[in-house]
């Protein structure tokens, strides 16, 4: 799921990672507090934000942009001064910012936002604020000539406070005059307990029992799985083992059929091996990415979204450690390092620069600015790139041969023609469904944490439900493969890759269903946004999960080969 919870952490980071100007957030009676405007946008599309100041809002003069650091760019902030004075503890009673007279085309813009439920966001001393910029009347009109637009025009913020320190802060509208008003309310809750308001939602106790028997439920498959292995190790290889462990003298007068029938051509080595080299380091480092990546959101609630870009940079000499070693034992000749790098950033940065001329077209937050993009690519060459040459390096001197516990024929059997189900399409489904019937109660309200504009809080359970989804795809890649093997069908490096890796493919079938289904998104741009960086999203947890079902495969079909003992060792 690496990345199918980025979509989850654009809120939570954008709540978590703007700064304010006081480090320390004490205040006294009359200190400045700094109120910043981020952004403003369409309700139902998350990805559809612009910069506050882009609706004609009126400005009391110069407005100041605040220099955000590279996760805030990356969450799409761009934190200008808001027109309203805050002061700590100063009350404000029907306070004017400025007075403007829109035109023509302001009141259209205006008009046109309200439509489309477009909601504005601040800051103040690092707590976020929402707040709509009006509404529509339809009460008691069908028809859309008739209904009225109103623009709310009046801000009346509600702030509490504890001794020094800012704890809430929220905000009502009033459409019936051009002022805001400021009213400070004294509070027993701690500062350390100011930012829990925003997870109440997902740690009620009702929902935290839906995680639990999601859990619960996630274990039962993992035991159902568990069991239905055991029972073929224990009924089905038991005999060939004990036959081949304690009978050795006949072991050659016997007739093997099913997967020792191809016990010289199951270790063959696969087709396209630099490529299948390039997806397995690429595989390992986004699953130790993903890894750190839990630990550090259970661990930690800030600057998450940023640790994607450095923990992805920092693990690419794993990728090129793998790659080398694992293609050096496949006799390969070259290095394979530029496919490595290329495999997952590849793509990805293909559709970013689409997606980022999109939002330059649209003149939303999402188009990065270029200086960021200079830092991503600075981020890349000199980090990335050494690390990945580095554990190519290494990969290459620590060169071992690859371990098969039988001997390998030169010319393969030919595979003998397969009912339709066993064919690749077929068993990447039946290993595609069932760990994501595992995963799919936690993606469910990952996705609506972002379509219901909640913060997902719970990360300790997403990790547990992250390993289940490991256990479960490695049991079920071991299961097909063995059945693949039974039907000798010798080919089974790239099917239980594939096999293992359909799960981020079922992962965006339910995003198709979801846009259509569920989400009030619309727009090319909204579906732009979502359909491409999901799509990079679960294509790389098919690349590690395919890496996590093939090492499984791969244990399991040397140790049934190693565990007979015949004489082709």
């Amino acid at each position: 799921m690496t990345i199918v919870i980025v979509a989850v952490l654009i809120l939570s980071c954008g709540l978590l990672q703007v700064s304010a100007d006081a480090s320390d957030h004490r205040y006294k009676a009359g200190d400045f507090v700094p109120l910043y405007a981020n952004k403003v946008g369409a309700f139902h599309n998350p990805s559809e934000t612009y910069r506050y100041f882009d609706l004609p809002f009126c400005s009391p003069g110069h407005v100041t942009d605040k220099k955000e650091g590279l996760g805030e760019l990356l969450n799409g902030d761009r934190l200008v001064s808001a027109p309203y004075k805050l002061d700590f503890l100063s009350e404000k009673d029907s306070e004017v910012v400025c007075k403007k007279r829109l035109s023509k085309e302001e009141v259209a813009k205006f008009r046109d936002a309200v439509s489309k439920d477009y909601y504005f966001q601040m800051y103040y001393d690092d707590l976020p604020i929402w707040g709509f910029i009006g509404k529509v009347d339809r009460e008691g009109k069908t028809d859309p000539n008739e209904y009225k637009y109103v623009l709310y025009k009046h801000i009346q913020f509600e702030i509490m406070y504890n001794k020094d320190r800012v704890i809430e802060i929220s905000a009502r509208m009033d459409p019936h005059s051009f002022m805001y008003t400021a009213k400070w309310k004294e509070t027993e809750i701690p500062y350390e307990k100011r930012m829990d308001k925003y997870s109440q939602t997902s740690s009620l106790p009702h929902h935290l029992e839906i995680h639990w028997f999601s859990i619960i439920n996630s274990c039962v498959t993992v035991l159902l799985l568990t069991g239905f292995l055991a029972t073929i190790l224990m009924r089905v290889l038991k005999n060939d083992f004990m036959k081949y462990g304690h009978d050795e003298e006949s072991v050659e007068d016997q007739e093997e059929t099913g997967w020792k029938y191809i016990h010289g051509d199951v270790f063959g080595y696969p087709k396209y091996k630099s490529f299948f080299a390039a997806a397995l380091g690429s595989g390992t480092q986004l699953f130790t990415l993903d890894t750190e990546y839990y630990l550090l959101s259970s661990l930690f609630s800030g600057a998450l979204f940023i640790s994607l870009v450095v923990i992805y940079a920092l693990t690419s000499g794993i990728a090129g450690y793998t790659t080398t070693s694992f293609y050096l034992q496949l006799e390969g000749t070259n290095w394979e390092l530029l496919l490595t790098g290329c495999l997952f950033c590849g793509p990805l940065f293909l559709t970013f620069c689409f997606l980022n001329t999109v939002a330059i077209a649209y003149n939303a937050t999402a188009a990065l600015p270029f200086g960021t993009i200079v830092v991503i690519v600075l981020i890349w060459t000199l980090v990335t790139a050494p690390l990945l040459v580095l554990g190519g390096i290494a990969g290459k001197n620590s060169k071992t041969e690859f371990q098969a516990p039988v001997r390998t024929t030169k010319y393969h059997r030919e595979i003998p023609p397969l009912p339709w189900y066993r064919g690749t399409i077929p068993q990447m489904a039946m290993a595609g469904f069932l760990p994501f019937s595992a995963i799919y109660i936690e993606l469910y309200y990952i996705f609506a944490s972002v379509w219901g504009h909640r913060i997902y809080t719970i990360y300790s359970i997403l990790f547990i439900v992250f390993i289940i989804l490991l256990i479960v795809t490695a049991f079920i890649t071991i299961a097909l493969t063995y059945f693949q093997l039974a039907a000798e069908d010798h080919q089974w490096w790239w099917r239980s890759f594939l096999c293992g890796g359909s799960t981020g493919l079922c992962i965006y079938g339910y995003c198709l269903y979801y846009y259509h289904a569920r989400s009030d998104m619309s727009g090319f741009m909204q579906a732009s946004f979502f359909f491409g960086y999901m799509a990079c999203i679960c294509y790389g947890f098919f690349l590690m999960l395919g890496t996590v079902g093939f090492r499984a495969a791969l244990l399991f079909v040397r140790h049934i080969y190693k565990s007979i003992k015949c004489e082709y060792a």
